[in-house]
């Protein structure tokens, strides 16, 4: 496999090609001899983590390399893509890492390495991305590939939000009946959290609230047995217990996770305004103060950029996203109905992430989407088994 560096100076306004600009950075991946091959961009799950760092050609990458070179796209404002001083930053900058910026990184791109159309790859936030792409410039396509990302085009978040505490609960009471020792153990950390201060490595206290977020993980195919080996050590409190904790709860690796998650459903006169928290109303043996056994998944709390060190500098620009009332269309219905471009997406049925219901609503209204649902996997089928899935989905495609 032969890697190379390419940096690319775009506006963080397109609208704006004047003012500010930022360094987009992408890797090109392909197989020696392989430089005559189609491009695939592979657009990273998310939103906010940055494109994958390959030691091997292995996975769903061995499959991409056989056929296409593949450019590995850190996002606008991940990896190296990110400026240094991105805590700093306020909630204008953050508002410009869409889906419709990065599109039009893509394009900027494109036609900056002379190429006429190639092809795409989204996992999960990936497949928002696709989605976006195929309403912005359906034109530069030639076909898209989804794992565990079709949006629904019209829900907002709050719609979101109502089939995801579903999700998380019985994904949880699934859990209890793998491991039901682990009910018990999680009433005695709990409750040691409740009656004494605990401190993390990083000085944050762990909350029972914050330990319950670990639920992040269960959606994932080795979520249980994850959760369930840190749980098993975790009465102790000891100082590897905690290092474990403090690790997955912190965002310090992907803080916009948590800044953008809910911003990437705002479209149209109607702010997000912090839609998880909201939905608390209606699901309250989630609420931080709920004396609950139930773990919480991705949802973010406004309380989290104020418990959470690596956060806090972002709260301003948390609150700001949260209110922002005029955010741009990410989808164009009409030209999605219209659709020409093969679309293959292989949909979870059992994700806790992306809801396979408005998944599958989509693929009603987009054309020429095809659809492979499976319950084989939870939401990391193409980390998991990625050269088996590419596989089917670019057959999918012809």
């Amino acid at each position: 496999m032969i890697l190379i560096d390419h940096l690319f100076d775009v506006p963080l306004d397109h609208d704006d090609p004047g003012g500010e600009r930022i360094e987009v950075f992408a890797r090109e991946a392909r197989a020696p001899g392989g430089e005559g091959l189609p491009w695939l961009v592979y657009l990273q799950g998310g939103p906010g983590g940055r494109s994958p760092r390959p030691l091997a050609a292995d996975g769903w990458l061995a499959r991409a390399l056989k056929t296409h070179r593949v450019l590995l796209l850190d996002q606008r404002g991940t990896g190296r893509s990110a400026p240094a001083d991105l805590a700093s930053r306020d909630a204008r900058y953050f508002s410009r890492l869409r889906a419709d910026a990065i599109v039009r990184d893509c394009e900027h791109i494109r036609r900056a390495m002379g190429v006429e159309r190639w092809e795409t790859l989204g996992q999960s936030y990936g497949g928002f991305v696709t989605l976006t792409y195929l309403s912005m410039a359906p034109e530069a396509l030639k076909a898209c590939y989804v794992a565990g990302g079709l949006p629904s085009v019209s829900a907002t978040a709050d719609d979101v939000y109502a089939r995801t505490y579903p999700r998380v609960l019985s994904r949880t009471r699934q859990f209890y009946r793998r491991h039901p020792a682990d009910a018990e153990r999680v009433r005695a950390i709990l409750d040691r959290l409740s009656a004494r201060e605990v401190l993390l490595p990083d000085g944050d206290r762990l909350t029972p609230h914050r330990f319950r977020t670990l639920g992040l993980g269960l959606g994932m195919g080795a979520g249980f047995e994850r959760l369930h080996w840190l749980i098993e050590d975790g009465e102790r409190l000891s100082d590897d217990f905690l290092d474990q904790v403090m690790r997955a709860t912190s965002f310090t690796a992907n803080p916009l996770f948590a800044l953008m998650q809910e911003s990437i459903y705002g479209q149209g006169g109607k702010p997000t305004a912090w839609a998880a928290e909201r939905a608390l109303a209606d699901h309250p043996s989630f609420a931080p103060a709920a004396d609950s056994l139930l773990f919480t998944g991705e949802m973010i709390y406004p309380w989290m950029f104020d418990e959470i060190r690596s956060l806090r500098p972002y709260a301003r620009a948390a609150h700001e996203l949260a209110a922002i009332d005029d955010w741009p269309p990410l989808y164009d219905a009409e030209r999605l109905a219209a659709n020409r471009v093969p679309v293959a997406a292989v949909v979870y049925h059992d994700d806790m992430y992306v809801d396979a219901g408005l998944s599958l609503e989509t693929a009603e209204t987009v054309g020429n989407v095809r659809v492979w649902v499976t319950n084989e996997w939870q939401h990391d089928g193409l980390t998991a088994s990625g050269e088996r899935v590419l596989d089917r989905l670019m057959n999918l495609a012809l």
